[in-house]
């Protein structure tokens, strides 16, 4: 079983859209593979979820979400203010690694940032990488700010002990700026791939072209 677990420098950076990416690459490779969602936060009525995104892009249909809270925030923040519990984080990662007896590769997409808290305890999508022996793929976007949140979030899977699968920017804009082409310059060390923008309107034969000619295949 391989795991790799797709995180960011923060919310809104394109993590479902790599994820997406990630599994249509997989299947593509005859790869059974699984798409895991440990906390989905923040869904209104009728707006699709974080995996009927990945199921409408990608192709893939095992798909697993393990807890869900209706407010727009963190894990933890979001279980407390509905009154439910939060993810059971060693439960979640059992579930993850039975999951796998069967299937090539799992991919897990986190919520938010590579340190958001999912419990009380402080329990974060790091804890659960580390529980699962698993890469992390860290997602981070093409602007200002960029190489501050990327080099935060690298550092903070290395202090932990955990190994980086590579960097991809969520969207990179069809007409970029200066700070854009800088910062893809000054990432080039650890750039894994790019996704363009708009790539989640796309239909899933031109999303797999995208896929293929934007993100490198997981290993």
């Amino acid at each position: 079983m391989r795991v790799t677990v797709v995180s960011g420098t923060g919310t809104g950076v394109g993590k479902t859209i790599v994820t997406a990416a990630l599994a249509a690459l997989a299947a593509e490779h005859g790869e059974r593979v699984a798409v895991v969602k440990p906390a989905q936060t923040g869904i209104a009525t009728g707006e699709p979820t974080d995996l009927e995104t990945v199921r409408r892009l990608s192709g893939v249909t095992d798909l697993h979400e393990l807890s869900r809270f209706p407010d727009p925030l963190s894990p933890e923040a979001a279980a407390r203010t509905a009154g439910l519990p939060p993810l059971d984080m060693t439960a979640a990662a059992r579930y993850i690694t039975e999951l796998g007896a069967s299937r090539d590769h799992i991919l897990v997409e986190g919520a938010g940032g590579l340190l958001v808290r999912y419990d009380p305890a402080g329990a974060t999508i790091a804890d659960l990488a580390g529980m699962l022996g698993a890469p992390v793929l860290v997602v981070t976007e093409a602007g200002l700010g960029t190489l501050n949140h990327t080099a935060l979030t690298l550092e903070a899977l290395a202090t932990r002990g955990l190994e980086s699968a590579g960097v991809v920017i969520g969207s990179w804009p069809a007409r970029p700026g200066l700070a854009e082409r800088s910062n893809l310059r000054d990432l080039s060390g650890v750039l894994t791939g790019s996704m363009p923008e708009g790539a989640g309107l796309l239909g899933t034969d031109d999303f797999r072209s995208a896929a293929r000619a934007a993100v490198t295949k997981p290993t």
